[in-house]
């Protein structure tokens, strides 16, 4: 049934951040991460990978560990302000500004609540690599997500964001799914080396 494999996909992958956060080797838990998730993609019924990709699938393009791309930031206050997402496999999403993080040579980047239920936190971001051949996604990559279990850690007063485990949204490989992009507030004119980048070819 799909839905329980979905349910595996999201078990797998909230073990995968678990792993991490537990981690003392960031950089031997990075390459656990990748492994991990090029297993997933290749093997998984839930695989984001349309069927004619998946035969030549030799793994996802993600640029070695870099410590200098880990931050641990505060969230600072910000205007409210909502925003709905229309996807084609969830309905309208709702979102809520939780406030601004301000990463340290990359900029304010906005960071959302999922405003139904469930909860969850979710910074995407749009780097200047973006839809350049051979660099990020055209619409951005995803840092935090953590109702699918993509958690990185945070304390009451502030959040993990870790460029190196920035991934692509499932859109980048098929686009029959409709995902929350990187609007403005989570765009930045820095180009952001580390994490996975975009080939168009799997």
């Amino acid at each position: 049934m799909i839905a329980l494999e979905v349910a595996d996909w999201r078990r797998r992958v909230f073990r995968m951040y678990a792993d991490v956060r537990s981690a003392t080797d960031l950089a031997a838990a990075h390459d656990r991460w990748r492994r991990s998730r090029d297993e997933l993609f290749a093997t998984h019924p839930s695989t984001p990978l349309l069927a004619e990709d998946r035969a030549g699938f030799s793994g996802l393009p993600v640029e070695p560990y870099d410590p200098d791309w880990r931050f641990e930031v505060g969230i600072e206050p910000a205007e409210a302000r909502h925003m709905d997402v229309e996807t084609g496999t969830d309905g309208v999403v709702p979102f809520d500004l939780l406030g601004i993080a301000n990463v340290p040579g990359v900029g304010p980047l906005d960071v959302w609540k999922l405003a139904s239920y469930g909860g969850g936190i979710f910074v995407p971001i749009k780097d200047a690599l973006h839809g350049k051949h051979g660099g990020t996604y055209g619409g951005g990559r995803y840092l935090i997500d953590t109702i699918k279990g993509a958690d990185l850690g945070s304390t009451p007063d502030s959040l993990i964001l870790d460029f190196n485990f920035a991934y692509n949204p499932s859109c980048a490989y098929d686009p029959a799914w409709a995902c929350p992009l990187a609007q403005p507030g989570n765009t930045t004119t820095v180009e952001i080396p580390v994490g996975e980048r975009y080939s168009g070819n799997y």
